[in-house]
């Protein structure tokens, strides 16, 4: 395979990383030079990669051009430089509410929080969060934890609510 072929598939691979997972028909036209993206953006700017590029930052701040194989070859790039932003995802999520997909949204919006979570606690949350795993008091630490630390709200209602829910339903840590 040629250098060309291997760089055309890793910009679409990019492309598709940051768009929606499926492409709904505009509705309205693109708010272009708009200054915030994150609030004015239509299902029209489907897909970012190629029609507002210039949305589109890692969290290094590189842009979709600065990656290329020549640069992955020269070590350039490294993996922190394929992070997505917390800006991207919601653009992304203004796009899916603007389709009318509410619930891919909030999807997006908790991704945006989780951005400033280190990948570690993250896993530690996912395994708290299995069943039987941990206590009301447990999780509800890991809610604040979220809350305070990295202000993210959203994602800690969502423990809160999975705390409760354990309560009825008897899946916290003792209950088995």
């Amino acid at each position: 395979m040629n250098a060309e072929a291997i760089e055309t598939m890793v910009r679409d691979v990019l492309s598709r990383m940051n768009n929606l997972a499926e492409h709904a028909p505009g509705t309205s036209a693109p708010p272009s030079g708009s200054a915030n993206p994150q609030q004015q953006a239509r299902v029209s700017d489907y897909p970012l990669a190629n029609k507002h590029p210039d949305w589109v930052k890692t969290a290094t701040n590189k842009t979709l051009d600065d990656i290329t194989l020549q640069s992955v070859q020269a070590g350039q790039i490294t993996a922190q430089d394929m992070r997505i932003t917390p800006e991207t995802l919601r653009i992304q999520a203004a796009i899916a509410r603007d389709a009318g997909r509410d619930r891919l949204a909030m999807n997006f919006e908790r991704a945006a929080e989780l951005t400033a979570v280190p990948d570690d606690r993250i896993l530690e949350i996912y395994n708290a969060l299995r069943p039987y795993r941990s206590t009301k008091e447990e999780l509800i630490a890991i809610a604040d934890d979220l809350d305070h630390s990295y202000h993210a709200k959203t994602c800690a209602a969502f423990v809160r609510e999975a705390a409760e829910l354990y309560v009825q339903r008897r899946k916290l840590k003792g209950d088995d």
